[in-house]
């Protein structure tokens, strides 16, 4: 069964008390980034219905946001995302190349995850970062100026990260 612990439980009341009454819905954004960092880094099913039973709405308005935005996942994705901005600035300056470098580099397509879980790729539309074109997100922090060297070195990066947290 899904379910928060007593202290997510504690989050979620909190961030509903900063909306008015009745207005519970406003806390679906923050809700669901808890649930999927809770549960495994994406949002299936049972997960969304929780929210919505928590929430006090319809699943269906659950599932219309969490379908509508690139930062939650709706299946389950590697330990590292590399979301790479395909927006016009980026693409001008090489973003096209970088995916498909990614793609061949790690033997996944876009939506695709590596065999081991390391690794997803996914595209997104701006990051607000077209200054530092061709980039993309990977967790909290922009990789930006991206070459095929940077794109090997992260990689790499990772892979020793996840060797050293095993």
């Amino acid at each position: 069964m899904i379910q928060f612990s007593e202290d997510k439980l504690n989050k979620v009341t909190e961030i509903i008390s900063r909306y008015p009454d009745g207005k519970q819905k406003s806390a679906l954004l923050p809700v669901l980034h808890l649930a999927q960092d809770t549960f495994g880094g994406w949002l299936d099913v049972p997960v969304m219905d929780y929210v919505a039973t928590l929430l006090k709405i319809e699943p269906i308005e659950v599932y219309e946001v969490a379908s509508f935005y690139s930062m939650y996942n709706l299946k389950p994705v590697g330990k590292y995302m590399f979301e790479v901005c395909q927006t016009g600035p980026c693409m001008v300056n090489g973003s096209d190349n970088i995916i498909d470098y990614i793609k061949q580099k790690l033997n996944i397509g876009v939506g695709e995850t590596t065999t081991d879980g390391m690794f997803t790729l996914k595209t997104v539309e701006c990051l607000g970062a077209c200054g530092y074109a061709p980039m993309m997100q990977l967790g909290k922090s922009y990789r930006e100026h991206l070459t095929k060297e940077k794109v090997d070195a992260i990689i790499e990066e990772c892979r020793n990260n996840a060797g050293k947290n095993n």
